[in-house]
């Protein structure tokens, strides 16, 4: 097993709870490729996303269906400054390439937030730490696991 999912499958089973890897060749790289090789919706894929928030790497956890805010990711951090990270700090944070970043199971400690649309689905799937593995979970699981704060962070629908 690679050491990115490796470590996925530790902080699960650190915080009681056993996942199943799923492994798609075609990738799971965005939110749109990874709900069509699991065969569900968009808005059920955790998309793993690292901002840098004050200089600080955080982890926000959105719906596969979301943009995220960045007025709301401040407001929800106390935060005065918010931008998405760059590759090379992403990987420095969590250890892991953009595309397969895991919500749990990083390199380092990381702050994560929650995105409260993904707790409208019965179980979620979420990055395994490789741009091709996946698993699902519960989205109480989600949060407990990753320690993660739920807070509104999506973007409004244009319109």
């Amino acid at each position: 097993m690679h050491p990115n999912v490796s470590r996925v499958v530790a902080a699960a089973a650190d915080a009681g709870l056993e996942i199943t890897i799923h492994r798609f060749p075609e990738g799971t790289r965005t939110a749109d490729d990874a709900a069509r090789a699991v065969g569900c919706e968009v808005s059920q894929i955790v998309k793993s996303l690292v901002f840098m928030v004050d200089d600080t790497a955080v982890v926000a956890l959105v719906s596969g269906a979301n943009r995220v805010d960045m007025t709301k990711l401040c407001a929800a951090l106390g935060a005065s400054t918010a931008r998405r990270a760059d590759g090379d700090e992403a990987r420095q944070a969590t250890g892991v390439a953009i595309g397969g970043v895991p919500p749990f199971g990083h390199e380092r400690a990381v702050g994560v937030v929650v995105d409260p649309d993904l707790l409208h689905h019965d179980r979620v799937w979420a990055a395994a730490g490789l741009p091709d593995a996946v698993f699902a979970i519960r989205p109480d699981d989600l949060v407990r696991v990753s320690g993660g704060t739920v807070a509104d962070l999506a973007a409004s629908a244009p319109g």
